[in-house]
């Protein structure tokens, strides 16, 4: 069984500017039969133009792009809360792999740790640099 692996919007930007490391990670990844998830609100935070981010779209296409719903909204906002912080799209990030027992690919470990040691998961979501 793979644990699967949840993109923040690090992730994204990396792969939109075309940094090997994170595509070669990404198809080691499919490889390796792991499911991506991208929360659709961080699609949100990295996408400008479409007639610039044809890459970043194909990537998305071997992405399972998950809607938020009200109940992870829900738990978001309280963990925002919690940690002090009003980032909700990382918050977002941080439940949803909890949820999913994911790793995050990220380019800020320290928000995202913030939010982890906040949500007093246990395991916490094992946190990955992009």
């Amino acid at each position: 069984m793979n644990i699967p692996y949840l993109y923040a919007a690090g992730a994204l930007i990396a792969i939109d500017n075309g940094e090997r490391r994170m595509w070669t990670r990404h198809h080691l990844a499919l490889e390796d039969g792991r499911d991506i998830h991208v929360p659709a609100v961080v699609v949100s935070q990295a996408w400008r133009d479409s007639r610039r981010q044809v890459r970043l779209g194909e990537f998305l296409a071997g992405c399972a792009v998950t809607p938020v719903g009200v109940e992870t909204a829900k738990a978001a906002g309280i963990l925002c809360g919690r940690a002090g912080t009003a980032d909700v799209v990382d918050a977002t990030v941080v439940v949803m792999a909890a949820t999913l027992g994911a790793v995050i690919w990220t380019s800020d470990p320290d928000d995202i740790r913030t939010l982890t040691d906040a949500q007093d998961v246990k395991p916490a979501p094992v946190i990955r640099t992009v």
